[in-house]
């Protein structure tokens, strides 16, 4: 899973503690793998503004990788911000491990690069 689908996903359990702390999901046992990938600076600054950027940060620290704390005001002419943010959520894959919701503690686990977010019928 790319740290870009990361950034996308919620907890959806009914009775989540506390709806506020559903995003992000923090990582728990992540075994990360990097993947090389074509870069396209068009696409990653169409993702600027749909990405959660305080929640990247927070989940690239979590995870060792190295962002801006802030976006450039000129992102496309930024190569080394552009190469970053590749990096960081295009080439870096969580294999195995699982996400947790920091509301209710519901874990999503994460097999073979694929997330399970599916939920029990009592939790729906």
């Amino acid at each position: 899973m790319r740290l870009i689908t990361h950034n996308m996903l919620k907890c959806h359990v009914r009775n989540c503690d506390n709806p506020d702390k559903q995003f992000p999901l923090r990582f728990k046992g992540a075994e990360l793998e990097q993947v090389e990938a074509e870069r396209n600076d068009e696409f990653l600054v169409r993702m600027i503004p749909r990405l959660d950027w305080r929640a990247l940060l927070v989940t690239a620290k979590e995870l060792g990788i190295e962002l801006p704390e802030n976006i450039p005001e000129d992102p496309e002419n930024d190569d080394a911000f552009l190469q970053a943010l590749h990096t960081a959520i295009l080439e870096t894959h969580v294999k195995e491990g699982s996400m947790v919701c920091n509301g209710c503690n519901h874990e999503y686990k994460i097999t073979k690069g694929i997330p399970n977010m599916l939920l029990a019928e009592h939790e729906i």
